[in-house]
């Protein structure tokens, strides 16, 4: 269990509020403002400004946030502050996935490189922060994204993530492997050109993502930067999160089918329902397949379908 705790002004709160939005819970602990709980983190935010994090993802999930702290002076956390000066120019791997938070479907983890004179096909193309753009778009600028970026897409399909996660390991874990596994493919594609940087959407603090590859033969170290909102910060980690996210959205057609009915995304009360049709359609062996088993969902799956 790792707990943590930060001190955060209301503006950054409200924030935090809308980032957990879809694992808001209704009862709420006295004097807190909200509480919201992950697969694997309980976030409650109080009234004082303290934020805590509970469970086995806890010093992962506040690292998103920042560092423990007294109140906050309002200087570190701004996204890329402590990167390069001309980051968005330079020629960088850029990594980031899809499909953590989603009860169905896969995690899709991709490396991408963009070659500073890529840069300027990349912003005709219409690459951006893919949370700005609908599916369809995503859609569009990938597949032409796919066909001149050097990359690498790895999926971690549910049957193997809910055999990983049963024998212990975090989901932290399972995307720092990821990563670096992909990373490490891209370099071989282009080698023996080398990139300016490596630039990972944080999902960790660098100790914390280099603690979970700890034993591996291959970590790749040298010029590697970490930052949240990293789509923002360079094209290359824009253009990974979409080729992840064809990947992810063509992977659920895929789950679609072979469930005879639209499986949802997210991890609301939409996906419960859609999980307990699947628990009556094909009986309850088939979840493993289809989803991620430690969800709060298969519990609320199983008292709809009554098993």
């Amino acid at each position: 269990m790792g707990n943590s705790v930060l001190q955060k002004s209301p503006e950054e709160i409200k924030k935090m509020k809308e980032y957990y939005s879809k694992f808001l819970i209704d009862k709420l602990p006295p004097g807190s403002v909200f509480a919201a709980k992950t697969p694997s983190c309980a976030i409650t935010a109080y009234k004082s400004g303290k934020v805590l994090f509970q469970g086995k993802d806890g010093e992962t999930e506040a690292a998103r946030w920042g560092t423990a702290s007294a109140p906050a002076v309002k200087k570190k956390n701004v996204p890329g502050s402590h990167l390069p000066k001309n980051i968005g120019e330079i020629s960088i791997i850029g990594s980031d996935e899809v499909g953590t938070g989603d009860y169905f479907g896969p995690i899709t983890v991709v490396a991408a490189y963009v070659r500073r004179q890529d840069i300027p096909v990349l912003k005709e193309l219409g690459v951006q922060d893919s949370k700005n753009l609908k599916d369809d778009k995503i859609i569009e600028i990938a597949k032409q994204l796919v066909t001149f970026l050097p990359h690498s897409l790895l999926t971690l399909h549910n049957e193997k993530y809910n055999q990983m996660q049963t024998k212990g390991m975090s989901q932290g874990k399972m995307k720092a492997l990821l990563h670096n596994q992909a990373i490490h493919h891209v370099l071989e594609k282009i080698a023996p050109e080398k990139p300016e940087a490596i630039l990972i959407d944080e999902f960790a603090k660098e100790q914390i993502y280099y603690a979970h590859l700890k034993g591996q033969k291959k970590i790749i170290k040298e010029n590697v930067l970490f930052s949240t909102k990293a789509e923002g910060i360079h094209l290359g980690v824009a253009a990974a999160s979409m080729i992840a996210r064809y990947a992810f959205v063509r992977h659920f057609e895929n789950l679609s089918k072979r469930a005879g009915f639209t499986i949802p995304k997210g991890a609301g009360a939409a996906v419960d329902k859609a999980a307990a049709r699947l628990i009556l359609d094909k009986g309850m062996d088939v979840l493993p397949e289809f989803v991620k088993l430690h969800f709060a969902n298969t519990e609320k799956a199983k008292k709809i379908a009554r098993v």
